[in-house]
């Protein structure tokens, strides 16, 4: 007899689980397993891969395609060290827009970058990086596990813009805008990184939509004087990710539910928030909230029928749901592997097969590709 796969993931199956295809948006889903060397997947709404890229770095997160049909790429700078247990898991450094025939449009390098770098597709990239703070203005940092800090350094944040060839033009730092007292850590969580921005965004206004992941907080930042001008009341969101704009100025965001006050089961939501009210307007969970939780990670994407896309990302499923919470769509991505890195196989030993961000498009927004193929 074979031996049983101790992956869970795996043995549930994997590829297209569901479709009914009478209301899903259809298209293309794109997505980068974040386990792999550096491969990113094209696959239609069969489950069927149309496109592969091979690309020389391995994922630091995830890639997307921009409005001139080139496809954008964050991987992750070789021989870095840790510096953190956790800064190998998330890091990234190398920032890459590339042809569909695989040429390198431009690359800009930041050995600090991690998390989101958004390829604004004008050749800007507006990204989350790290500085190190010590002595007195670490010890400003409020909450975490006290003593944490390794080497009592606590990593803070930075939102940084670059043009196209590279050139700083923007600039936001945590240390000398975000109140401590206001958002501060959770109790429980490692003062190795505050406040964790796992998500940027720029606005129609020309704000910055921002994530922070370990303070539960999802906040607009000036872009003239890097003040706070928005964010979601406590207890909305907790360690929350990728919150959008939407065309009616509201935001979506995928809310992982870890430490959601009020509950004491664990359950992850996409929920759509009142820019004016800061009120929850759409949620989607679902029908047995246990069976959906994201612990870290994630994303959801509103699609032009008013389906919303969601990335399940520690489990590697992803699926579409409707407005009315209807699971029309659902796909397990097959690839699994390893971490590489020593530090993050001690922390998550298993074979994942996860991804970060997964991103839907119709044929029209893929100029280049062969639709006799899908």
């Amino acid at each position: 007899m074979p031996a049983v796969d101790q992956n869970l993931r795996r043995r549930r199956g994997t590829g297209l689980i569901a479709l009914d295809e009478d209301r899903s948006y259809g298209g293309y889903t794109l997505y980068a397993p974040l386990t792999g060397s550096g491969q990113v997947y094209l696959v239609d709404i069969r489950g069927e891969v149309v496109r592969r890229w091979d690309l020389p770095h391995r994922p630091g997160r995830h890639a997307r395609i921009l409005p001139n049909g080139n496809l954008a790429y964050n991987g992750v700078l070789p021989d870095e060290p840790a510096l953190f247990p956790m800064w190998h898991k998330y890091r990234g450094g190398v920032m890459r827009e590339y042809t569909p025939d695989g040429a390198v449009v431009r690359e800009h390098l930041d050995r600090f970058q991690h998390h989101d770098a958004n390829h604004l597709g004008d050749g800007r990239i507006l990204y989350a990086a790290l500085e190190p703070l010590t002595g007195a203005e670490a010890a400003a940092v409020r909450g975490g596990v006290a003593g944490s800090e390794p080497d009592g350094v606590v990593w803070a944040d930075t939102i940084k813009e670059v043009d196209a060839a590279g050139a700083t033009t923007w600039e936001w730092r945590v240390a000398d805008h975000l109140d401590r007292a206001l958002f501060p850590l959770h109790p429980d969580y490692s003062r190795e990184h505050y406040p964790l921005i796992n998500s940027v965004a720029e606005l129609r206004d020309g704000n910055i939509l921002a994530s922070l992941r370990s303070a539960s907080a999802v906040i607009v930042i000036s872009r003239e004087s890097g003040e706070v001008l928005w964010r979601t009341r406590p207890g909305v969101v907790s360690q929350q990710h990728h919150p959008t704009e939407l065309p009616n100025g509201n935001f979506l965001v995928f809310d992982n539910g870890v430490f959601r006050p009020g509950w004491d089961v664990p359950f992850s939501r996409v929920i759509e928030i009142d820019r004016g009210s800061g009120d929850v307007v759409w949620e989607y969970h679902d029908p047995a909230r246990e069976a959906f939780f994201a612990p870290f990670m994630g994303s959801a994407q509103r699609l032009p029928n008013g389906n919303t896309m969601v990335t399940d990302s520690p489990a590697g499923r992803l699926f579409e749901v409707t407005a009315d919470g209807y699971l029309c769509w659902e796909y397990v991505v097959p690839h699994f592997g390893g971490y590489q890195e020593a530090e993050v196989r001690k922390l998550f030993p298993a074979e994942p097969n996860a991804v970060f961000r997964a991103y839907r498009y119709a044929a029209g927004e893929l100029p280049w590709l062969d639709t006799g193929k899908g």
